[in-house]
């Protein structure tokens, strides 16, 4: 297992006057190369969890194993620890400092003490990785569209290599089409290299369509853990949590609530439509 969380909690300002429990006895495993998503209304900790990753954060109580290690061991490379497990804030042009787009790339490969052609060579296959050519090699980062800001960004920390890219809503405030080519962008990662993804995310249809897994947070705790289609059948506990299932999810119950013979597990539009149309064809036969 690459990730392993046990009983993880932590909490704010511990001992003070403004002590905040954030999380509260976390456990969940994570296997190489799958896509998992995070979700849970504003406050339910997936920011703070996200931070105990890759070391950001200490837990006040509980474990974190990277590949078989304790993280907290005495003597643990932390450092090595970031450059496997890579951390995208949410608005990561936030993360943009440098004169121009390829020097920034290049400065996680060098602050990791690599040889200079390989730094290079390592920003050169990020920036092809998100879809930036040589065209964008000497623009500042602060000239470039919200999308590319994010795509610059993200090849910062896939520079370093990591096994592991944790995103915090790396498309807010995208317009839909910049928002669909990022994912796709991390689904191709996922696929093509083997990449593990930790996305958090408020959009549930993007989570329905791009993710392996769903781990639901609320108030500091684990509430849900499995596929999508498992997680989204408890669409009206997650309107409890201030959350909702993809909008297919209440048109396919209220067909169903009608009448309509299609299963209650559909989360996209596609897998609407095809089911619609496999009634008609068998209506249109006599067989439905």
């Amino acid at each position: 297992m690459l990730i392993k969380v046990e009983h993880l909690s932590y909490v704010y300002g511990r001992g003070t006057a403004f002590e905040q429990k954030a999380l509260d006895d976390v456990s969940f495993e994570i296997p190489e190369g799958e896509f998992a998503a995070l979700i849970g209304h504003t406050g339910s900790g997936k920011s703070t969890l996200i931070q105990h990753l890759n070391g950001l954060l200490r837990a006040t109580d509980g474990k974190i194993y990277y590949n078989g290690q304790d993280i907290y061991a005495e003597g643990y490379d932390m450092r090595k620890l970031r450059t496997n497990v890579g951390l995208v804030f949410q608005y990561p042009e936030h993360q943009l400092f440098e004169t121009d787009v390829f020097t920034d790339v290049c400065f996680g490969p060098k602050n990791m003490g690599l040889p200079e052609d390989e730094i290079k060579e390592r920003a050169r296959k990020a920036l092809a990785l998100v879809g930036m050519d040589e065209s964008f090699y000497k623009l500042s980062p602060f000239d470039l569209s919200g999308g590319q800001k994010r795509r610059a960004a993200i090849a910062g920390v896939l520079a370093m290599e990591p096994r592991v890219l944790i995103l915090d809503e790396p498309t807010a405030g995208l317009d839909p089409k910049g928002r669909t080519e990022i994912l796709e962008e991390l689904k191709s990662l996922q696929k093509s290299r083997g990449i593990t993804i930790i996305l958090v995310s408020h959009s549930m249809e993007d989570v329905a369509m791009y993710a392996d897994r769903v781990i639901v947070m609320h108030r500091g705790q684990k509430k849900f853990d499995g596929t999508p289609r498992e997680v989204f059948r408890h669409y009206r506990e997650l309107e409890e949590f201030g959350l909702a299932a993809p909008q297919i999810t209440y048109i396919v119950q209220k067909l169903r609530e009608n009448g309509v013979n299609i299963s209650e597990d559909l989360m996209t539009v596609g897998e609407a439509r095809d089911a619609i149309l496999a009634l008609y064809r068998k209506k249109g036969e006599g067989t439905c």
